[in-house]
Parts: structure tokens; sequence; C-alpha cells
């Protein structure tokens, strides 16, 4: 996330994609260095919003959509207040950069307690809808944070509907299922409590299913909404204005969701996300401690390892389905400590490698 003063320091539904079927451990188990690293492209569009936190790639072209290019949410305006970046941006993997939505609050078609403040919440589905999570401040501070919503965008970037409700506080990470015709969101939301608690740790992080129905219609239509997770601790922070339940991730076969539980430093996980109709409390642990240190953004391999990167020291940490940790490397040294809070959003892609956003250095960056 970024402080308040604009030194550059630091919260994925990430889309459903896909890895190439080597681990993350192919490149050297344990290795404290990456085989590589490359910068894609910057992140900040003409009006100067900074801080990429959500990352998602296009599975089809559709409109102004371009299969295989990825898009990236900004949390943060040009005044660098968090909760306050209104902008997605379209990249290619070759480095091409263009908007894609600059969001005005003044105008949204539905109801988004407080405003626009883009989270790591972002998902495109095949129908071609984007949907992007809100977790808005006046700011830049917590005291001022409101529940905020999902918007509904469509492929040319315009915000269509949006899903509000006591169901939606403050959504923080997101991922989905998704058919074609219809789609599962899971979100993580991490304002239940937390404002009030004036930063003691409360116990009111959630994650809800999202059932949307006819995609291939004017909009889609949200057919029921379902809290799975519940009981995550969360709190406000100064600098990092809220921690809580971050970045899920489907299992390939989806029956599992896997959540990155930042304040218990573990990886949790809640069994049959798509059907099941009470919470999972906060789910199962995989793994906990070892090498992560506040686990934000995560993502699942093809092979169905784990992948999360920390908020302590931006390394990425690979987990297998039972719970061993493979896997360390090195992927933010900057800040102070060094690589705190900078890494979200995470995209695997079949022979390509690990895309990131860095928001310590506003960049869309390849591991391989």
């Amino acid at each position: 996330m970024k402080f308040f003063d604009n030194v550059k320091a630091h919260a994925t539904v990430m889309a459903i994609v896909t890895f190439c079927a080597l681990s993350l451990s192919a490149y050297g188990q344990g290795a404290n260095t990456p085989s590589s690293i490359s910068v894609v492209a910057s992140t900040v569009p003409g009006n100067g919003d900074v801080n990429p936190y959500g990352l998602a790639r296009v599975p089809l072209s559709k409109g102004s959509l371009v299969q295989g290019n990825l898009l990236v949410s900004n949390f943060n305006a040009s005044s660098n207040f968090q909760g306050t970046g209104t902008t997605i941006v379209q990249i290619s993997p070759s480095g091409g950069v263009s908007l894609f939505a600059q969001i005005d609050a003044n105008t949204l078609p539905g109801p988004c307690p407080g405003g626009v403040g883009l989270t790591t919440a972002l998902s495109v589905l095949r129908s071609g809808w984007v949907i992007v999570g809100s977790l808005p401040t006046t700011d830049g501070t917590s005291a001022t944070a409101q529940a905020g919503c999902l918007l509904v965008l469509d492929s040319n970037g315009n915000v269509v509907e949006t899903f509000y409700g006591s169901m939606i506080n403050g959504p923080w990470d997101m991922t989905a299922s998704d058919s074609g015709s219809s789609a599962n969101l899971f979100v993580t939301n991490v304002l239940n409590g937390t404002v009030a608690a004036g930063g003691k740790v409360v116990h009111g992080g959630t994650v809800v299913r999202l059932t949307l129905n006819g995609l291939g219609s004017a909009m889609p239509f949200l057919e029921s909404m379902t809290v799975i997770g519940s009981g995550f601790p969360e709190r406000t922070d100064p600098a990092a204005l809220v921690i809580g339940p971050t970045g899920v991730g489907l299992s390939p076969s989806a029956d599992l969701l896997y959540v990155a539980d930042s304040l218990s430093n573990r990886v949790a996980a809640i069994p049959d996300p798509v059907s099941r109709v009470t919470s999972a409390g906060i789910g199962a642990t995989v793994t906990q401690g070892g090498s992560l240190n506040d686990p934000l953004g995560l993502a699942v391999s093809q092979a169905g390892n784990i992948l999360t990167v920390n908020g302590n020291n931006g390394f990425l940490v690979e987990t297998t389905p039972n719970g061993q940790q493979t896997f360390k490397t090195l992927l933010d040294s900057s800040g102070n400590p060094p690589g705190a809070g900078a890494l979200f959003g995470l995209v695997p892609v079949a022979g390509q490698g690990l895309y990131y956003v860095d928001d310590a250095t506003n960049t869309l960056n390849l591991f391989q």
C-alpha cells in the first residue's frame, strides 16, 4: 500500500487461469532469488492513479477487451490517498498500455456506499463482464472508509450496475468460477466492525459467494449472496488502511477455496465453496507460519499448488495442497522494511510465467 506522504511502500478474484504444469519449485527449491523478473509496463494511467492492487487476465476478446491482456485496478488517486483510485488499465504481454475504465462515483447506475476506491477484487468473465471491488475513503484513512460495493462493467469499460448491501462490506479480493452463462464470485470483506474497533482486532472478516446468471443478457442477474466463510480476524492500520482476509483462489477441481488469512499468518481452506449453504467459519488451516509473513495475494497453479505473496517482506511462497511449503523467492525488495506491502495481484499463465503487480514501483512485472 502507499503511505499518505507519497512514500512508495505498500491490501485476486483473480480470474480462473492456468499455470505451467511445472510448479515454481522447478526454478530451484528454496531459492531466495528469482530466475528472472522483468517489468512489463507502468500501471499509472494519464490521471496519475497509483497503487496497483487487482490483476486479472482477459479470457476472451470482446469489446475493448483483448484475450490474453491483463487488467489492473488502482487503489490510490494521484493524491496517493488510499481508497480513492478510480481507474482500470489494460496491458498486453508485450507492454502496450491503454485505459480500460475511469469510474466517476457521481454517475454510477446504483448505490456504492462511500464512492469509488478500487481494490484487489477484480475479475474478468468469459462473457466480457468485468467486476471490481470498491472500498472507498475520502482522505485515505480508515476513519473515513465505507462499505463500498462491487462494480459491474461491460466489455467497453462502462459501469452498468452495482452489487451492494449488508454482505458486501469492504470487498478486498475476489476469485471466480465461470461457466460462460453463469458464474460464482468469491469475495473477501474486511470492514465488518473494523472501523468502530479503532485498530483493535475484530473477528468479522467474511467470504461471500455471489451467484450470477444471465451473463449473455444486457447485464448480469445476481441470483443470490451466501456467506461461506466468517470470523476471520481483521483490523484497521494507519499504513495499510485495513488488514484482513485477502487473496482467494479455487483448487483445480473447485472443491476447495483457499483464503490468505493475513492476520493469522496462514492459508485456510473452505470446502465445497460452490455448493455450500452455510458458513465454514475460518476454514481449515492448510499451512501457517514458516515462510509465510502476512500473506496477501493468492493464486492457484494448474498443478494445484498455492501461490502467496507476503505483505511484510516481498517474498513469493509456494505451498502444496497438503501444506508443505516447497519454494520461496524474493519478488520485491523496495520500501522500508524491504518488500513491505508491495504485492497483491497475481496471475499465473501457462508458458509465460507469473504476472504480478508491484505497488511500490507501480508496475506490472513478470516472474519466469
